[in-house]
């Protein structure tokens, strides 16, 4: 477990010039240091260090805070992990496995081990030579079957499952990890007369197998290994572990849908590549994704199955904040193909001149409309709105609007309307994501229970997160306040929990509600040991480590406290305000309308009183 005394002498001793420089090279320009801000593609430098403050600030792209954040931006790791990585800096032992799931699975990566060399051994024998001819002529290397561990699964008689229930492996265990099947004459090798592609996990264990044909045609081109409890596709990536510091080192990781894909880009020299292995983009591999790199290029196959994995594939990782970039094929060609096709030269060229996935959507919302037609038409402006109000920038916004209206000749205002209508119906739904029903001139908050698991239930809650590089309104800024503050003052809590105002934004309510439970059970609130509770809600943790590194100080008065509760009151008055005037405009009966027309000025009445307060 993590303690308090530790995170204190982690921060004492960790240095903020001596930990970024670790990771870019700093100049000193008078009391502080300067650099190439590694958040956005800076060619001059524009990240200024303060030694004496201790913090880091980008004058472009706002990037700021304190050592760990840099640590957790950099790595892509969250709060607990980043004071690992310090603490490791600093020769501070900590003790951080609560937060690792326990894996119990050794028995098992053993078995892959001792198969994985075994087909290995089989490449290199007398049998192997035609499986070595066919790699060959696919323009696969020596250096490459070593690097990926390509071996040879051979026949019957030169079976691995009897080499394993020899070295006392148990034949149940075989076919549950998918390595032999039973069959009515024994236990016998699920692969035969394949090569084989190992598959590993994001540690780098072995953990399945692809096997493909070589020297026959009559049956399935591969056969992969079925999930286990040790092979999960939609937790696992392909190279993921070999890629992590070429993605780094490129700052930029490519994602394919096959492991040949990997493998050839490798060979050529292209080593910060991922692939999915031909599965739709789940939101833990999104979140795999993240943590390598925010710059992004799905170059999937050429054909209509990947324009759809693509858009897939990219809607995914739009959810959590990245705006991919897209390479598409022609030819209906998958990268293994164009590479021995058109060489690595014209394939780099591709790299370098890729679309946005903005670009790559609009275009691929077209496919199979006829824009002639009146409904066809209608419903790609639509798909085309939905697409628009995803995009941050204004400028961007109005620059695709502009190219549409000129594409399908309508005008840019109409665009431009229906836009506006669409992102304030999106605003008045997530603002009222809870209903807050029977609301009079104070619209109490919604009912309250100790529910900690309640988060856990919540898969929309990652859309609420607020973007740290956005302009932050004074809700946003209220609502951080009080949850800075209540991570370090339990009488705090105590008073949130009196009031309870309505936080404007869900997950910011998950976390208070999380810091309530702790309060009531603990009767104290100690940020390592908070941590440790929260240890199984990641997003959760991630964010107590935002929150406690801005730059706030710990220290607060009571008028302070009274202004932040206010605003947030001030938001339920208008929040509800809304609410009530959207029914008011549908409301057709006469004396509903008056009993929404009453509720609503004596609304107005506490929000005057409010500001008068």
């Amino acid at each position: 477990m993590i303690t308090e005394e530790q995170i204190n002498e982690i921060k004492k001793k960790s240095d903020i010039v001596e930990v970024i420089s670790s990771y870019i090279p700093l100049t000193k320009k008078g009391r502080n240091y300067f650099g190439l801000c590694p958040f956005h593609d800076d060619h001059s430098p524009s990240m200024s260090v303060s030694p004496e403050k201790g913090i880091f600030n980008c004058f472009v792209c706002g990037a700021k805070g304190n050592a760990i954040s840099f640590v957790m931006d950099y790595e892509k790791v969250n709060y607990v992990e980043a004071l690992k990585v310090l603490a490791d800096k600093c020769g501070i032992s900590l003790n951080v496995n609560t937060y690792k799931k326990k894996d119990n699975y050794d028995e098992l990566y053993k078995i892959y081990d001792t198969t994985c060399k075994f087909y290995q051994n089989n490449l290199n024998t007398s049998s192997g030579k035609e499986a070595r001819e066919y790699l060959k002529n696919r323009g696969i290397s020596e250096d490459i079957i070593k690097e990926f561990n390509i071996g040879l699964a051979l026949s019957f008689d030169k079976s691995v499952t009897k080499l394993l229930i020899k070295k006392g492996y148990k034949e149940n265990t075989l076919v549950d990890i998918g390595i032999s099947n039973k069959t009515d004459y024994g236990y016998q090798d699920l692969f035969l007369n394949r090569v084989m592609f190992p598959l590993w996990n994001i540690e780098g264990k072995i953990v399945g197998y692809s096997g493909r044909i070589y020297n026959t045609t009559d049956s399935a081109k591969y056969i992969n290994t079925k999930e286990t409890v040790i092979f999960k596709k939609g937790l696992n990536l392909y190279n993921y572990h070999r890629a992590k510091n070429e993605v780094r080192l490129a700052n930029q990781v490519i994602i394919m849908e096959g492991f040949m894909d990997v493998i050839r880009a490798y060979s050529v020299g292209i080593k910060n590549v991922i692939a999915t292995m031909g599965t739709a983009l789940t939101k833990e591999q999104a979140s795999l994704i993240k943590k390598l790199s925010n710059n992004v290029i799905l170059c999937f196959d050429g054909d209509a199955a990947g324009n759809k994995a693509t858009s897939a594939c990219g809607n995914e990782l739009i959810k959590i904040g990245i705006n991919p970039k897209v390479v598409r094929l022609e030819s209906n060609l998958d990268p293994d193909e164009y590479i021995i096709k058109y060489g690595v030269k014209k394939f780099k060229d591709k790299l370098n001149n890729c679309i946005s996935f903005l670009d790559f959507r609009l275009n691929y919302l077209k496919e199979g409309k006829n824009l002639n037609d009146n409904e066809d038409l209608s419903n790609y402006i639509n798909a085309v709105i939905d697409e628009v109000i995803t995009i941050d920038d204004e400028i961007l916004r109005e620059l695709t609007l502009k190219k549409i209206s000129s594409e399908i000749n309508i005008s840019f205002e109409t665009l431009i309307n229906k836009m506006w209508k669409k992102l304030e119906e999106n605003n008045t739904s997530n603002n009222m994501d809870i209903p807050m029903e029977n609301m009079e001139y104070y619209p109490p908050p919604p009912a309250y229970e100790y529910r900690p698991n309640e988060y856990k239930t919540n898969k929309k809650i990652s859309k609420n997160v607020i973007n740290d590089t956005n302009i932050v309104d004074k809700y946003t800024k209220a609502e951080r306040k009080i949850l800075f503050y209540m991570l370090h003052d339990k009488e705090l809590t105590y008073k949130y929990e009196k009031v309870f105002p309505y936080l404007p934004t869900k997950i910011y309510r998950f976390l208070a509600s999380e810091i309530m439970y702790f309060v009531k059970k603990y009767d104290t609130i100690s940020i390592s040991d908070f941590l440790n509770y929260l240890s199984s809600k990641q997003e959760l943790v991630d964010l107590v480590g935002k929150i406690l590194n801005y730059d706030y100080d710990e220290n607060y008065t009571e008028e302070e406290i009274t202004d932040y509760f206010k605003v947030l009151r001030e938001y339920n008055f208008k929040s509800e305000t809304e609410r009530l005037t959207e029914l008011l405009k549908n409301e057709s009966d006469l004396e509903k309308q008056i009993e929404l027309a009453n509720k609503i000025m004596n609304l107005k009445k506490g929000v005057e009183e409010s500001a008068r307060d």
